[in-house]
């Protein structure tokens, strides 16, 4: 259907009538309690996921800097080797476990 013939169509429609609500019906603009319930807990979702973002980017440091990483590395692997509590990579937790 062409432009033309639509908007003969569209102009050609008769008003609505003085008593038609125009699709707006005895519940039109009323929220159900299942709507708020799961705005609610959409609301608990993000604040979880809000707190969980933040303790994770307060772990990531403020600089990757390839040469402290570097020098920290060796002193990763002693701390490891002599059981002191520190960071473990998955590696050496892998290495245990097989109990080689």
């Amino acid at each position: 259907m062409s432009a033309q013939p639509t908007v003969a169509l569209v102009l050609a429609q008769a008003p609505p009538s003085p008593n038609d609500p125009g699709g707006q019906g005895e519940d039109f603009g009323k929220s159900s309690p299942v709507g708020l319930l799961l705005l609610v807990v959409f609301a608990i979702a993000v604040v979880f996921l809000v707190r969980s973002m933040t303790k994770h980017l307060k772990r990531v440091p403020v600089t990757f800097d390839e040469k402290r990483a570097e020098a920290a590395a060796p002193a990763r692997a002693v701390r490891e080797e002599t059981g002191e509590p520190g960071e473990r990579t998955g590696e050496s937790e892998k290495d245990d476990s097989t109990g080689s």
